[in-house]
């Protein structure tokens, strides 16, 4: 098991927090499902928010499928990293991990992928969503 990725202080400088978006975005019964693009934009808007606030260490790498590809662009800002997935998020995770080469952290609930992406710290969505409330304050 790595050391996991948490508030800043707490890892060091070259973890990587990998997020599945669709499993966290999925977790908020916020009506994400109406506007996924949207809920998509949201909440990468979050996670730059919570890095310059400093509440969470880059890099962090948000993996997006289907349509809420639509809702951020990839490419990285505030080190937040997006990457469209060209098809299963699931399959680009586990991917993204074995070829990180470092301690990395997988925000999901999903156990299937947590199980795929082996050596990976492995966090449920509610560990990043309490990462990311001090920063909208």
């Amino acid at each position: 098991m790595t050391a996991p990725v948490g508030p800043r202080g707490h890892s060091g400088p070259e973890a990587l927090l990998l997020v599945d978006a669709a499993n966290v975005v999925g977790s908020r019964p916020d009506g994400w499902w109406k506007d996924r693009a949207g809920a998509a934009r949201r909440f990468v808007a979050e996670l730059r928010a919570a890095v310059r606030a400093g509440a969470l260490d880059p890099p962090i790498v948000v993996v997006l499928e289907g349509r809420a590809r639509a809702g951020a662009d990839e490419l990285v800002c505030d080190g937040v990293r997006v990457v469209h997935a060209a098809g299963s998020g699931d399959d680009t995770l586990v991917a993204l991990a074995a070829a990180g080469g470092g301690p990395a952290t997988l925000v999901t609930a999903d156990r299937g992928l947590a199980r795929r992406a082996s050596g990976v710290d492995v966090r449920r969505p509610s560990w990043l969503l309490s990462q990311l409330r001090p920063a909208a304050q």
